[in-house]
C-alpha cells in the first residue's frame, strides 16, 4: 500500500516540478526588430523568471511565460483588443530545453498601444519537439513594458515608417499620372484637329 501511495505522490510531484523546472530556465537570449530601429536589438542579462536581467524583465512584462506555458489563473486573451495598436515589433526568444534542445518562439509587441502596451503570441508554436505555446493576447496593464523597451533601444515615441504611417494616400503619384494624362489628351486632341482640317485645292 505504501508503494502505491508513494508512486502516486511521485507522479503528482513530477507533474508539478517538471513544468516549473522548465519555466525556471527561461529564455537564454532574444532579439527585437521593428520600425525606427537602425538594426536588431539584442536583449542582455539573465532570462530566468524573477531575475533582474533586461531579458527576464521584458519577458515577464510582455507576458511571454503565460503565453508559452498554460498557467492558472490565465491572463491571456483570445480576442484582439479593440482600437489601433500602433507600430508592431517582433521579439524572437531562444529557449533552451531538455536534452540540449533549443527552440525559437516569436512574440509581437505593440509598445505604443493605448492605454497600455499589448503583446501577441501565436498559439501552437512548437518548442522542445512535443510542446506548443498556449498563445493569445496580453495586456501589460501593470508592467512597465514600454519603459523597459525604450531603455533597451526603442524610440520613446511611435516612429513613422518610411517617412509616414504607411496609410496615407499617394497624392504625388496621382498628380503625376493626372498631368501625364492631360498632356497625352492635349496631343491627341491636336492630332485629331489636324486630321479633320479640310485641304484647300491648289490654284
Amino acid at each position: 500500500m505504501r508503494r502505491v501511495v508513494f508512486a502516486v505522490f511521485a507522479v503528482a510531484l513530477a507533474a508539478v516540478l517538471i513544468p516549473t523546472a522548465a519555466l525556471a530556465k527561461g529564455a537564454s537570449e532574444a532579439t527585437i526588430v521593428g520600425p525606427g530601429l537602425s538594426g536588431p536589438i539584442e536583449l542582455g542579462g539573465s532570462g530566468e523568471p524573477g531575475s533582474d536581467g533586461q531579458l527576464g524583465n521584458i519577458a515577464m512584462s510582455a507576458g511571454f511565460y503565460p503565453a508559452v506555458f498554460a498557467q492558472t489563473p490565465d491572463p491571456m486573451l483570445d480576442e484582439r483588443p479593440a482600437g489601433s495598436l500602433g507600430p508592431r515589433y517582433t521579439v524572437t526568444y531562444v529557449m533552451p530545453g531538455p536534452d540540449n534542445q533549443v527552440s525559437e518562439l516569436v512574440q509581437d509587441i505593440y509598445p505604443y498601444a493605448q492605454p497600455d502596451p499589448v503583446t501577441y503570441t501565436a498559439p501552437g508554436q512548437r518548442f522542445w519537439t512535443t510542446e506548443r505555446t498556449r498563445g493569445g493576447w496580453y495586456l501589460a496593464t501593470f508592467e512597465p513594458l514600454k519603459e523597459q523597451l525604450v531603455a533597451a533601444g526603442l524610440p520613446a515615441t511611435p516612429p513613422t515608417v518610411g517617412g509616414g504611417d504607411g496609410g496615407g494616400f499617394p497624392w504625388v503619384v496621382v498628380g503625376g499620372v493626372a498631368a501625364l494624362a492631360a498632356l497625352m489628351g492635349a496631343v491627341l486632341f491636336a492630332a485629331l484637329r489636324m486630321r479633320r482640317r479640310p485641304h484647300t485645292a491648289a490654284a
